[in-house]
């Protein structure tokens, strides 16, 4: 079983910028592919990024592409999420997930609780 524990959300003006951390507790983290969704009311949770265990390979929703980054500490256990240029679409509750790569996305084996990301316009 793996524990994901997201942190870093919170209230931002357009145009800013959010940084949001997702720690795992396994020992085995390197061997995860990690990724962040994001579901907003009344929607389905999406995809937004991904990335390969090593960090090698990074995946990308078209809707975030040169606004978002992901990145992991291997050392720490710890994916992060990048989050700048902010608009009131990106307001959702963010989703940490570890997984395996598969088809060029991130097929999720398990969840963190979510973290709330608010954009006001």
């Amino acid at each position: 079983q793996v524990q994901l524990v997201e942190s870093g959300g919170g209230l931002v003006q357009a145009g800013g910028s959010l940084r949001l951390s997702c720690e795992a507790s396994t020992r085995a983290f390197s061997r995860y592919a990690m990724a962040w969704f994001r579901e907003a009311p009344g929607q389905e949770r999406d995809f937004v990024l991904g990335i390969s265990p090593t960090g090698q390979d990074t995946y990308y929703a078209d809707s975030v592409k040169g606004r978002f980054t992901i990145s992991r500490d291997n050392a720490r256990n710890t994916v992060y999420l990048q989050m700048n240029s902010l608009k009131p679409e990106d307001t959702a509750v963010y989703f940490c997930a570890a997984g395996a790569v598969v088809a060029g996305s991130i097929l999720p084996a398990y969840w963190g609780q979510g973290t709330q990301v608010t954009v006001s316009s």
